[in-house]
């Protein structure tokens, strides 16, 4: 196994499951964009309660609100490479979503090359 450690950043992208884009749902689109521009990966989170811009509080627990809970996109990559998706985002995040950008360190294990060496 092969251990790859640097620095990077986390993206978290802020949105609600109701939010559409094209006729799709938002967080899709999202994920599409960035499959396309080759990001290192991105993971779909959805929240079980949450209050955004407008501070209604959308949960789980109430049926009629249950159809627009909080989801989180989160992308880590190189610097230059999160820049980047901000750019072909920026047409597709609406007023009272939210993105936010950290610093973080890396530590990624991959499989050896199939010969076994490093």
């Amino acid at each position: 196994m092969l251990k790859i450690e640097g620095k990077g950043k986390l993206l978290k992208i802020f949105i609600g499951e109701s939010d559409h884009w094209h006729g799709e749902p938002l967080y899709h689109a999202i994920l599409k964009k960035i499959k396309e521009n080759n990001m290192a990966g991105a993971t779909i989170i959805r929240g079980i309660e949450g209050y955004g811009a407008n501070s209604r509080i959308h949960t789980s627990r109430i049926l009629r609100l249950s159809e627009d809970l909080p989801i989180v996109i989160e992308i880590v990559d190189k610097e230059e490479k999160i820049m980047q998706i901000i750019d072909v985002l920026d047409e597709m995040i609406q007023e009272g979503l939210m993105i936010v950008i950290q610093d973080v360190e890396i530590i990624k294990y991959s499989p050896t090359n199939k010969t076994g060496n490093s």
